[in-house]
């Protein structure tokens, strides 16, 4: 790894040296990319839109909580543009995210495995403010101006989150120039999709701009049962009266009406030898009465004002309201049984679920930043306070049926067959069984009634506590510069408080702390070269960990279980090349966590929750994007992870390779607009490839995913001095079948067959 490390730097560095100038029309800085909003340059919050069509952005406010160029952050940051995210049709996060490196999508959720470290806590950030919702449907990605993956924890910046990294999704903000888009696509699998995005200056002196983003999407799946439809409106003002002030706000309302697919089962499976195909990769186990209803209110104030040319204030709001409304019918993890309780592998235990809750969310950060010199030091002080507060409002619930009926009428609430001459039984393909209160699925025979809760035993009724989990932060940083050296020291005191049954008599309260500090120096090579190396740590208290897993007894699972602590060190290299019209960055890492909190995965006992003592990820990371000639553009990303068990109670775990984590990765789109004068002068070609190596299921190491190779295409028509483009993509194109993760053998998610689409551009 080091010699490989040794010979891209040679070759970059020659490339740099050779000074070749291939686009100068796409050089940018961070100028250029909407940090000097008026005649000065806004320090850290982001207040216009991002004004270049290209596949790279330099800067990041999000990193570091000031405006800095990527290249000087010494962190690995991934970023994917909106143009990247257009070109590739890419409509959900899940599609634009992948293309990063080390990001693997684990499941259908809004689930990510990213360098080895699987995502423990639900929600997204947002402009650099943490929000909360269940992570069961994709976002779209209308309104996004980029994506980007901060790796490693980055609790020194975003507070609690996870070891991995951090998914960091921009917001497109106003432009001062008008521009006007709508797009409408048709697809596969009865797809509708339509955007707009308007923009521009609402007065002659351009201090107040707007943006509008829009979309409506609806569409079926080649799963079975699965359907979505979403909407998606995002009014964004931004007001710079002078050089010294300036605000933006901005609204989202999402409302998402899709299911919540629970993947493709296999029954009867034999660990090791049953084939993955055995049933097809559309089987679903659900019902057509299923639902899963989100909705979502984001409202977002950004305010900036320098006090002088050496002192700014910076202040950011975010208050969030979430709902969600879930019905659905979903298998038990475990195989019917007889009434001698031995198991019948054609058929699937189920049960039915409901599940009522919303959420009032509140983020605030507030700093002070300074530029100031100390002899031949310069610095850029930056010292703040940061609340992050998640209120999980009263009235919420979740109601089961389950169990097997008895001679009396009730209900067994049970996994496990007792006395089988209490049961009531019937009789399936000739075996006498107990009647269960939700219908066995037969595999043999797959049928989808529509039901309703009436048709049940609602025999598990459970009121969600109230609860209030919230963090207080105060942290200094100081960003110098020494001749070619960048130092950024960090240093950052949190205090968490999780209230259980918040607001009522019986209040249960969780206290934790911590200080957490960050160290990263970077060296500049040249003009074009920085090389940088870093260390972090992370912090999460496992009530943050554990809202998809149901609780343990009645004290929060913060009380009962160590924070999950985790430590990163990293070094690399970041460089432009080709008169800056190209970006490579790459990095070799090494993250640690422990007190991994992870469901016990026992079909007698499914609330049950375990730690994992530790855990250890390695790699070696590269991305590389920009334009190769002013009319080719190219994204391409490598990743290696070698990511083991380094503790825990089980000793056979010991060394055992970490779940839903190849150990190589690759992704590729580039694409080719021919020149004007050719005889294919209107055209332009897409071509995509991912590539995955084999991954160990999370709940099971039974059964093995296999490694695939999946191949894109896309065909782009723009007449001359026309405002109209057209767009063909295809998906999948040799129609492979291969899985983007598992929890085990009931539980699989296969990846699209082949799928095409066709999108209509107008832009005025």
């Amino acid at each position: 790894m080091k010699h490989l490390i040794l010979f891209l730097f040679i070759i970059i560095t020659a490339q740099s040296a050779q000074s070749q100038t291939i686009n100068k029309k796409n050089t940018d800085s961070i100028a250029q990319d909407s940090v000097k909003m008026t005649k000065n340059e806004l320090q850290t919050v982001e207040i216009v839109g991002r004004s270049t069509k290209k596949y790279t952005s330099d800067y990041s406010f999000a990193a570091t909580k000031t405006a800095a160029l990527n290249k000087d952050i010494p962190q690995s940051i991934s970023t994917i543009t909106k143009e990247l995210i257009t070109d590739k049709g890419a409509f959900y996060l899940a599609d634009a995210v992948k293309m990063a490196s080390g990001v693997i999508p684990a499941s259908y959720y809004n689930q990510y495995t990213i360098r080895g470290i699987s995502q423990n806590e639900e929600g997204q950030i947002i402009n650099g403010m943490r929000t909360r919702q269940y992570y069961f449907l994709q976002p779209l990605t209308s309104n996004i101006e980029r994506v980007e993956v901060i790796k490693g924890p980055s609790s020194a910046t975003f507070s609690s989150v996870d070891p991995g990294g951090s998914i960091n999704m921009v917001t497109k903000k106003p432009l001062a120039v008008d521009r006007k888009e709508i797009s409408m696509s048709v697809g596969s699998f009865s797809t509708l999709h339509g955007t707009l995005d308007f923009t521009g200056p609402l007065n002659e002196s351009k201090t107040l701009l707007y943006r509008v983003n829009g979309a409506y999407q609806q569409a079926k799946s080649f799963r079975d049962l699965v359907k979505n439809k979403s909407f998606l409106i995002s009014p964004s003002f931004s007001y710079i009266p002078n050089e010294k002030t300036a605000i933006n706000t901005e609204l989202i309302l999402s409302d998402m009406n899709g299911n919540l697919d629970r993947g493709q089962p296999i029954f009867g499976a034999a660990a090791g030898k049953t084939s993955l195909n055995k049933t097809p990769i559309s089987l679903n186990l659900g019902s057509p009465s299923d639902f899963f209803k989100s909705k979502e209110m984001i409202l977002m104030t950004n305010f900036a004002h320098k006090f002088s040319s050496k002192i700014g204030f910076n202040a950011s709001y975010m208050k969030q309201t979430w709902t969600e409304d879930l019905q659905e019918h979903r298998t038990t993890n475990a195989f019917a049984v007889d009434i001698n309780n031995q198991p019948v592998t054609n058929l699937a235990m189920m049960q039915f679920v409901q599940r009522q809750q919303n959420w009032d969310i509140d983020n605030l950060s507030a700093y002070l930043n300074f530029d100031f010199k100390t002899g031949k030091l310069n610095h850029k002080l930056l010292t703040g306070y940061d609340l992050s507060s998640w209120n999980k409002n009263k009235g919420g619930g979740q109601n089961a049926a389950r169990g097997y009926l008895l001679k009396d009428g009730t209900v067994a609430n049970t996994f496990v067959l007792a006395n089988s001459s209490n049961y009531q039984t019937i009789t399936v393909d000739g075996v006498v069984m107990p009647k269960p209160n939700v219908e066995y699925f037969n595999l043999n025979n797959p049928t989808y009634k529509i039901t309703s809760p009436e048709d049940y035993t609602l025999n598990v009724r459970t009121a969600l506590p109230s609860a209030l989990t919230a963090t207080n932060a105060i942290y200094i940083q100081d960003q110098i510069q020494w001749e070619k050296f960048t130092f950024l020291l960090g240093l950052r005191n949190e205090w968490f408080e999780d209230i259980t049954n918040y607001e009522t008599s019986n209040e249960l309260k969780v206290k934790k702390t911590a200080l957490l500090p960050r160290v990263g120096i970077t060296y500049a090579v040249n003009n074009a070269i920085n090389i940088y190396t870093t260390y972090l740590e992370g912090y999460q208290p496992q009530s943050n960990t554990v809202t998809l897993m149901p609780q343990t007894g009645s004290l929060p699972a913060g009380s009962l279980f160590d924070p999950l602590k985790s430590d990163l060190k990293e070094a690399g290299i970041k460089t432009t090349f080709l008169n800056n019209s190209m970006s490579f960055n790459a990095a070799i890492y090494e993250i640690r966590q422990r007190n991994i909190l992870m469901n016990a995965n026992d079909p007698a006992n499914p609330d049950l929750l375990v730690t994992r003592g530790a855990e250890r990820s390695r790699g070696f990371e590269c991305d590389l994007a920009g334009y190769i000639t002013p009319d080719w553009q190219v994204n391409a990303s490598y990743s290696y992870i070698d990511a083991e068990i380094i503790k825990d109670n089980n000793p056979a775990l010991i060394g055992a390779r970490k779940q839903n984590t190849p150990k190589n990765s690759a992704n590729l789109w580039t694409r080719y607009n021919f020149k004007a004068g050719s005889a294919l002068q209107d055209l332009g070609i897409g071509f995509g490839m991912q590539y995955q190596s084999s991954k160990i299921p999370w709940f099971t190491r039974d059964f093995t995913l296999p490694d695939f190779t999946i191949f894109d295409a896309a065909i782009f028509y723009k007449p001359s001095k026309s405002n109209v483009q057209i767009a063909v993509n295809a998906g999948n194109l040799l129609n492979k079948t291969y899985w983007l993760g598992a929890q085990n053998y009931l539980r699989l998610f296969p990846g699209s067959p082949r799928n095409v689409s066709l999108t209509i551009t107008y832009k005025f």
